[in-house]
């Protein structure tokens, strides 16, 4: 603590001295001025200080209404900030019978430039998911934080902490830039204070406060803006369902139902398709809506309207803190869609160019499409989410390179084909995440059978097809966790090289074997070749259905026309472009995209053996 801190506390209690209310908490932790929407709901927390009425003598900034709660130590106040305040510090009084019992600061900060017009990440943009505590330990001094419940570093343990932190992505900058990621997406930073795995980030216990263990809000500010001054958009992973059950709100709720079922455990049925399904029984919705994710995350009332405000201004800090490029939320289909709703549609009008990606895990595109933005739903629902997580299409691509191929329409890769041809459920299919694996589910190179081919296969199609692409940290190395099937500790594993003393370094490539090697100078030249492929970023599609194990696809605009054939088949075959000819009628040439080499386009086409040809169309 530093001794300006200390000396406005000394103050503080020498004033309140005798007297039994105080503050302790008041979130959001400050706000700006030239806010599109010019409220702001202050939640102030201290013993007794319910009992108290608030006090705001600052030009431009009304106290429009006062809100108690069950509890005597909160209140919920409602101001309005007018758009010609000036950016300042200024004193809450507290009073209580017309008198001043204390005061305490609060400040309006300005705006940074052109944060109302904060771009989003997009099809243009691919993404990479990183989890923190496994990725690379850039700050061994905070390995272990004094007053956490969870204080061991164990990395033999796949369920405990390793001690990865911001500092280590922040020294990782210049490796996922090179490699041609333009975004990346961490699983949660803030506080975890939990007894045990906490390492994931899902379980917050403080909805304002970077977990110590990864480092301070200093550097997660620093990481975000050298991230983009290396042209990375950085991803904020929310979780507006559920909270862990040390989260500070436990020890004294605002109200009695600001989560749902306090007193009595209940665990969501996981029912998702409640929130379309025509016959669904109110029972089962309220259970699953309401219903805690498991027993260490207690379930949010976002039908609470302070709690819906709560989260909404939390989600809007920090998007402004950190300058965000956008954000991914957990568990989105388990809230109550109402809040949802008003949740979204809140980000979404103070910035307008943002993007949010909800995750929906669920294998019908009927019930993931219900969710995005500009839907013709059955029930009218319409929240403001412009991206859904193509669950979909994940479980198609593997099923298509793993299943036989056959006379059953259904198998092979057919059934990528056929996948994609549901995107007419979709309000805006070019908006939608794609992905091979996330930090779920097994590895992508596991969920291939540990083939390496079929990898490259399956990577090629996500940095081609419809959409926004995401790659999983470790995929370019063939992270493998085949020995230990749908275990989360070790499907998110260390990153090779991200400690010191480490047998193999992806960051500098000593110690991979010669499959990882090729399979990360592979990816790193798709990633850089992608990043001007228009056709690929905002083309349209137009696909042809598969014979004997070979899929082909185009992405075109009027500038440029990008073919891609897949051959799943062990030999090589020769593939007859007349079948073709409505796109590629008068081009001569296509341009290999990985060797660059120029190749006639005749009557045939040779594709080798499990490989995926991309050819610019000349």
């Amino acid at each position: 603590m530093t001794k300006p801190v200390l000396v406005f506390f000394a103050f503080f209690f020498a004033v309140c001295s005798g007297m039994h209310a105080q503050v302790r908490r008041i979130e959001p932790l400050n706000w700006w001025v030239g806010m599109k929407n010019p409220n702001v709901q202050l939640l102030i927390y201290g013993e007794g200080i319910g009992e108290t009425t608030p006090l705001i003598r600052y030009k431009g900034v009304t106290v429009r209404k006062v809100h108690r709660a069950d509890s005597p130590n909160y209140l919920f106040v409602d101001v309005h900030i007018t758009p010609k305040t000036r950016p300042g510090a200024f004193p809450i009084h507290f009073q209580k019978n017309g008198k001043t019992l204390f005061s305490q600061n609060y400040s309006l900060l300005p705006r940074q430039p052109g944060t109302d017009r904060l771009q989003g990440f997009h099809s243009g943009d691919v993404i990479c998911l990183i989890t923190p505590d496994r990725f690379a330990n850039g700050d061994a001094r905070n390995d272990v934080a004094g007053r956490m419940q969870e204080r061991n570093i164990d990395r033999q343990f796949d369920g405990g902490r390793h001690g990865g932190d911001i500092r280590g992505i922040i020294n990782s900058l210049d490796y996922l830039a090179g490699m041609g990621f333009t975004a990346i997406w961490s699983t949660p930073l803030l506080e975890n204070d939990m007894p045990a795995y906490s390492y994931h980030g899902y379980a917050i216990t403080d909805h304002y406060r970077v977990d110590p263990r990864f480092g301070t809000l200093d550097e997660y500010m620093e990481l975000s803006e050298k991230a983009r001054a290396k042209g990375l958009k950085l991803i904020f992973d929310g979780v507006v369902n559920h909270i862990g059950s040390s989260h500070w709100w436990m020890r004294d709720l605002p109200f009695k139902n600001w989560l749902n079922h306090p007193d009595t455990l209940l665990l969501t049925n996981h029912r998702r398709t409640v929130n379309q399904d025509i016959y669904a029984s109110e029972f089962d919705k309220n259970l699953h809506t309401r219903g805690w994710f498991v027993p260490s995350m207690p379930d949010l009332n976002g039908q609470n309207p302070f709690m819906a405000v709560y989260l909404l201004q939390n989600s809007v800090w920090w998007i402004e803190t950190l300058q965000l490029g956008g954000i991914r939320q957990d568990t989105y289909c388990y809230s109550d869609k109402d809040f949802l709703k008003k949740w979204s549609c809140g980000i979404m009008a103070e910035y307008p160019d943002f993007n949010i990606v909800g995750e929906e895990w669920s294998l019908n595109p009927l019930i993931t499409s219900y969710w995005q933005q500009g839907k013709n739903t059955h029930d009218k629902y319409s929240g403001c989410l412009k991206s859904v997580m193509d669950f979909p299409l994940q479980a198609a691509l593997v099923q298509a390179l793993t299943a036989p191929e056959g006379s059953d329409f259904s198998n092979g890769m057919t059934r990528l084909y056929e996948a994609l041809a549901n995107d007419f459920v979709y309000a805006d299919p070019q908006n939608i995440l794609v992905f091979g694996d996330n930090h779920d589910m097994d590895r992508l190179f596991t969920q291939l059978d540990r083939d390496v081919d079929l990898t490259h296969m399956a990577l090629t199609y996500l940095l081609t097809i419809r959409g926004i692409p995401q790659i999983y940290y470790g995929t370019e190395v063939l992270s493998d966790n085949s020995a230990a099937p749908n275990n989360h500790g070790v499907i998110r594993s260390d990153f090779p090289g991200g400690w010191p003393g480490d047998a193999a370094n992806a960051f500098t490539g000593q110690g991979l074997n010669e499959n990882q090697r090729r399979t990360q100078a592979f990816l790193k030249k798709m990633l850089n070749w992608r990043k001007n492929a228009v056709a690929v970023h905002w083309g349209k599609t137009l696909h042809f259905a598969p014979f004997s194990g070979v899929y082909v696809f185009f992405r075109y605009t009027p500038g440029q026309t990008v073919m891609v054939i897949l051959n799943k088949n062990a030999a090589p075959v020769s593939v007859d472009l007349r079948r073709f000819e409505e796109i590629l009628s008068g081009k001569a040439t296509g341009r290999n995209v990985l060797s660059g080499e120029s190749i006639p386009l005749d009557k045939a086409l040779r594709v080798d053996g499990k490989s995926a040809l991309v050819l610019e169309i000349n």
